[in-house]
């Protein structure tokens, strides 16, 4: 197996099992201590004829981007290989890739034909001189060669992890654009490296907090078109939407999905109190899950669609409860110095992420579903807005720069609080909404 304690890990917390019993890649579990990241070589995939040299150099540099960027992978260049590959069946020459210090090596090979691209891929633990599970193939359309790419790099990140790769996602988010006090906001869609940006919506309205379906095929989100705010569901598809909430004379606004993808769970004020209610999409039925004077917002599902978490100033200042899907006694989390808000639990189902003010400072942060282990992962004029990575290792928000223009700029955080990362949009982005893993 690739040697993942001794260049991957410093004071961290390692789970495996006995390596006598262990099948499959070491399984890690990072939370604490210093990273040396592992060195791979990932030469440029093979073509099958001359006019795929290009697609295959593209597909490379997207595998070998996407490991690189989660700040556990450190790439060998090209321009340091000893050996090449330029046959993908022939033996792998392990000593001309030890004497670069690879540990890990991906080769792989790429054809088309019919207008399909078919990637074939293998990865290699070069110290023991072992591949690492089986070759696996991906065929799919050459315009959809990105996703091929991810693909892959899942697949290598997950042999050498143990954990669920992210790379094969989307996120919905607010585009912004125009000067402050004329911002206009759209909704928009990418690949979870800012690639492939489309609008989902025009700028005629402000649109607020998309959500994506568990099955990420749907978005709800939160639209002023009608003066007020009311709740959409977007086929992200067909790119066809419906209001979904329209009770005369409410304001509806912070809508998600429960796991099952039938239920909406949201924000309704009325009269001036804002409590929690659920819709179920099909027959429009809603339920009133608090009854309280104070304001109720942003709650989020645990992945079993057992319990809520969710804000409330039900105790003087904003602070985040946890109370059973169905409603009842709420019981509060967060006990730190501050405001707590946007509370969106993880996929795992072990940590809930949130937003924090205090001290003219605001966070991102994690903490255990019953409170405890609160660790703070970022600092700035103003971060808001976590939204997980399908394997819940990673969190994107959004952050605005202090100034005149207040720009709003999306970033990624490992959980430990490394690898603090910019995501690149066409113009300021807010509200992000990270997919599941693509089907």
């Amino acid at each position: 197996m690739i040697r993942i304690l001794a260049a991957l890990l410093t004071g961290a917390t390692l789970l495996s099992a006995p390596l006598a019993a262990q099948t499959g890649p070491l399984r890690i579990e990072i939370t604490e201590g210093v990273i040396e990241p592992l060195p791979f070589a990932v030469p440029v995939f093979v073509p099958d004829r001359p006019d795929a040299a290009a697609q295959a150099a593209q597909l490379t540099q997207v595998i070998a981007a996407d490991l690189t960027g989660t700040g556990l992978f450190r790439e060998i260049p090209a321009s340091a290989h000893i050996g090449q590959i330029t046959d993908f069946a022939a033996p792998v020459q392990y000593a001309d890739w030890k004497a670069v210090n690879a540990q890990a090596l991906i080769t792989g090979a790429v054809s088309v034909a019919g207008g399909k691209l078919t990637v074939q891929f293998r990865v290699y633990d070069v110290f023991s001189g072992a591949e690492l599970g089986t070759g696996l193939q991906f065929v799919g359309s050459l315009q959809g060669w990105r996703r091929m790419a991810h693909k892959v790099a899942d697949e290598v990140y997950s042999r050498i992890t143990g954990e669920g790769g992210y790379f094969d996602s989307r996120v919905v988010f607010v585009s912004e654009s125009g000067p402050k006090g004329e911002r206009r906001k759209r909704l928009a869609i990418m690949d979870y490296d800012g690639a492939n940006v489309q609008y989902l919506t025009d700028s005629t309205s402000i649109v607020l907090a998309p959500r994506f379906s568990p099955t990420g095929d749907r978005v709800l989100y939160t639209s002023y078109e009608s003066g007020f705010p009311r709740i959409y569901v977007l086929d992200v598809g067909r790119i066809q939407r419906r209001v979904l909430e329209q009770t005369e004379g409410t304001m509806s606004f912070a809508p998600r999905f429960a796991p099952d993808g039938r239920t909406v769970v949201f924000s309704l004020e009325q009269g001036g109190n804002t409590d929690l209610y659920t819709l179920d999409i099909a027959s429009g039925a809603q339920t009133r899950l608090t009854q309280a004077p104070s304001i109720e917002t942003a709650p989020s599902y645990s992945p079993d669609g057992r319990q809520i978490v969710f804000e409330s100033d039900r105790s003087g200042s904003q602070q985040l409860y946890v109370m059973p899907a169905n409603g009842g006694e709420a019981q509060r989390i967060s006990f730190g110095q501050g405001r707590y808000g946007t509370p969106v639990w993880s996929p795992r189902g072990d940590l809930i992420a949130f937003t924090k003010q205090n001290k003219g400072r605001f966070h991102i942060g994690v903490m255990r579903v019953d409170g405890s282990e609160e660790r703070l992962l970022t600092a700035s004029f103003l971060d808001e807005g976590p939204t997980w990575a399908p394997n819940g290792r990673v969190i994107m928000f959004a952050r605005e720069t202090q100034g005149a223009s207040g720009r709003a700029s999306l970033y990624s955080v490992d959980i430990t609080g490394r690898n603090l990362r910019p995501v690149r949009t066409p113009d300021g982005a807010s509200d992000p909404s990270w997919s599941p893993l693509q089907q």
